[in-house]
């Protein structure tokens, strides 16, 4: 089994378009009005709209801005390098500046226009390096 795919569902599918295109420097591509995907190396981040909940049964299947359970996180070369570029930008959404983890994880915490929990973050410890180093660095878009 291999996870591929997270999905966020939003009433403002531009904004969070916007937001993790300036937040990732990737591409994300809008197929239609309701639904854009970012991918990464390893899996995609998907954006879909309120009205594509009918595809999955209807409103109550799942509500948009209301998570507080989740964390999206990005692995980053540096994101220390990160922080700077995106200080002035992130400042309305900052949660937690670079922290070293006592995992070994040097991570930086914000969350998107609708309240998602968002986690960039650098092993930095030998025993966090090693947990990533057997994983394919041109598969996880990490070159």
């Amino acid at each position: 089994m291999n996870l591929v795919s997270a999905r966020i569902i939003t009433a403002d599918v531009e904004a969070l378009v916007a937001f993790y295109g300036k937040v990732t420097g990737l591409m994300v591509k809008q197929f239609t009005p309701d639904f854009a995907e970012l991918q990464t190396g390893n899996a995609t981040l998907a954006i879909g709209s309120l009205r594509t909940l009918q595809f999955f049964g209807g409103d109550s299947v799942a509500r948009a801005a209301d998570n507080r359970s989740a964390i999206i996180e990005f692995r980053v070369d540096d994101v220390e390098k990160d922080y700077e570029r995106l200080s002035g930008f992130l400042e309305p959404y900052l949660v937690q500046k670079p922290t070293l983890m006592p995992w070994g994880n040097n991570s930086l915490l914000f969350r998107d226009p609708d309240g998602n929990l968002v986690n960039l973050f650098t092993p930095v410890s030998p025993e966090a390096v090693s947990r990533f180093s057997g994983r394919n660095e041109k598969e996880s878009g990490m070159d």
